[in-house]
């Protein structure tokens, strides 16, 4: 079985060279990389990859974050160019966690009837800047029992999916899932966790606020989700610094989210990272070692799921509602002059 995982990047020097190294050692045989015109040293990192052999590099120097159209062209790529037999399309801000042996292993086991697999997203919250590298000091995530009804928040819990690779497979925004396709899903069992680390300084998000906010503003069509909205208006005011400051988990926050439950620590990635770590960046060629499960995260983890179906059912109401206020107003013409 050949796994190949693809990332898009645009300016994320501080975490592609971990990210790379991390799923290469975690089961994926090959990385394939879209760089987005990144000003900050992020395609020098990729480049060294590539020169080891073990990164196809595309260099994309459009604008407008056309992010579905790109992710998909690098999951068409290794199926035709690259004989993958499982894709995974991640973000450089992610790290595909297995809940077994590899990437690899947990993918292999799935019956041949199906084709996609959903992952959970597990969101890491910022932690004051320290300088210490962002998997040192981000070891507190989100836990499903956090609040799951704020539209703009971006810790809300969501799957992402793995999928078999497939010539004509187009993935959908966000890498949450696949559009129109015939790949059957496996819905029941997800063996692959997302940790997800969006926040990791004060630079670097007012760079993603400013990256993004001028994607939205300038060159696409749909609005932006809450929380790039809110940014970037705190960016354009002259408010980012307050505003990534309101974000920020200081201590007496984590405390109170460990008590409370909607907080917990987790130190996987750093603990991982850690030991890939030499004198001159990242090991390659040193797989990770995944501890194994116990009963107890078994069953933690199937409450979680069942969470997860009920943020599923919200957000389905969600869009109900938004049909139904839209099916509303255009009716209201035809209300008022009914011989139209």
């Amino acid at each position: 079985m050949k796994l190949v995982v693809t990332v898009l990047a645009r300016d994320e020097a501080d975490v592609i060279d971990a990210q790379v190294a991390f799923h290469l050692n975690a089961g994926a045989d090959l990385v394939i990389a879209t760089d987005n015109n990144s000003q900050d040293g992020t395609t020098e990192i990729l480049r060294a990859y590539e020169r080891e052999g073990c990164l196809h590099l595309i260099h994309e120097p459009a604008e407008g974050l056309r992010q579905s159209e790109w992710v998909t062209r690098m999951a068409r790529l290794a199926a035709t160019e690259f004989a993958a037999d499982w894709v995974i399309n991640t973000d450089a801000d992610e790290f595909w966690w297995p809940r077994g042996e590899s990437l690899k292993q947990v993918l292999a086991a799935v019956p041949r009837r199906y084709g996609v697999v959903e992952a959970f997203w597990r969101s890491f919250v910022p932690r004051p800047d320290d300088g210490e590298f962002f998997a040192e000091r981000m070891t507190a995530r989100l836990t499903q029992q956090a609040p799951i009804n704020d539209p703009s928040s971006f810790y809300r819990p969501v799957t992402k999916v793995a999928h078999r690779a497939d010539p004509q497979v187009v993935v959908g925004r966000g890498n949450h899932g696949l559009v129109g396709s015939s790949l059957l899903p496996l819905r029941t069992w997800h063996p692959l966790e997302v940790l997800h680390f969006p926040l990791r300084s004060r630079a670097q998000w007012r760079r993603k606020v400013e990256l993004q906010g001028v994607a939205f503003t300038e060159h696409i069509e749909r609005a932006g989700t809450g929380y790039h909205l809110k940014g970037y208006d705190a960016l354009q005011s002259g408010r980012i610094e307050e505003q990534h400051s309101s974000l920020v988990v200081d201590d007496v926050a984590l405390a109170r989210g460990l008590e409370d439950g909607t907080l917990a620590v987790d130190t996987r990635l750093r603990d991982a990272i850690r030991s890939l770590r030499t004198d001159e960046g990242f090991a390659v060629g040193k797989p990770l070692t995944f501890p194994p499960l116990t009963l107890a995260d078994d069953a933690t983890y199937a409450v979680e799921a069942a969470v997860l179906g009920e943020a599923d059912v919200i957000r389905v109401e969600r869009r109900i509602d938004a049909l139904e206020q839209r099916l509303r107003a255009l009716e209201r013409p035809f209300a008022r002059n009914p011989s139209r």
